[in-house]
């Protein structure tokens, strides 16, 4: 298995970091209920613009009576590893605000930017205690929001599959190759001081 510091050596990089990452093979076991909350719980504590906690968690455990029609929304590709895990947790977040001096609504700008923080802290708690989560934006985003009962003003963002990990003999040949820890792009290449350079 890959070490944070095979992954990014020398890095200063908190180890909880470098060990996160999207594996697609997975035991198929189930979660028991406060496991799984124990990790949603994790994104409750996110940071977000005025603590409004725009966030949702709509989620399905493994041989549950939702499991099948939160696979179901799932692109062919993904449904096809994705079965094997042990949950589904839908991301959304609610995209206006209630003005507590006018009653209004109003947009809410930062609204995905607090889901994502929200969905990193769920990732690293499950990774810190033995599980992994995939981050997915391949669904059916139509039918997921409509099956999810979702009010129109929530947008759907990702859906995290949950679950232990797995031999990647498991999968198919063209993702046993994938099956590890990915790199990421020099520094340099995403922050800039004082202005954009591309």
């Amino acid at each position: 298995m890959t070490t944070p510091s095979d992954r990014a050596p020398g890095s200063a990089v908190l180890p909880l970091i470098l060990d996160r990452w999207s594996p697609r093979a997975y035991r198929p076991e189930e979660i028991a209920p406060e496991v799984l909350r124990k990790f949603l719980d994790a994104g409750r504590w996110a940071p977000s613009a005025y603590n409004i906690q725009p966030w949702r968690f709509i989620h399905a455990r493994r041989n549950t009576p939702d499991w099948d029609r939160f696979l179901s929304w799932l692109i062919p590709f993904n449904r096809g590893w994705a079965e094997n895990a042990s949950a589904i947790v839908y991301i959304a977040s609610r995209t206006i605000t209630i003005s507590s001096r006018t009653g209004e609504p109003s947009p809410l700008p930062t609204h995905a930017f607090d889901a994502g923080a929200a969905s990193l802290l769920i990732q690293l708690q499950a990774s810190h205690v033995g599980w992994a989560a995939h981050p997915i934006s391949g669904f059916d985003h139509d039918l997921a929001h409509a099956g999810l009962e979702l009010p129109e003003d929530h947008q759907l963002h990702a859906a995290l599959v949950i679950g232990r990990r797995a031999n990647g003999e498991s999968l198919p040949e063209d993702l046993r190759q994938r099956e590890q820890p990915s790199g990421r792009l020099p520094l340099d290449k995403i922050a800039f001081e004082g202005r954009f350079r591309s």
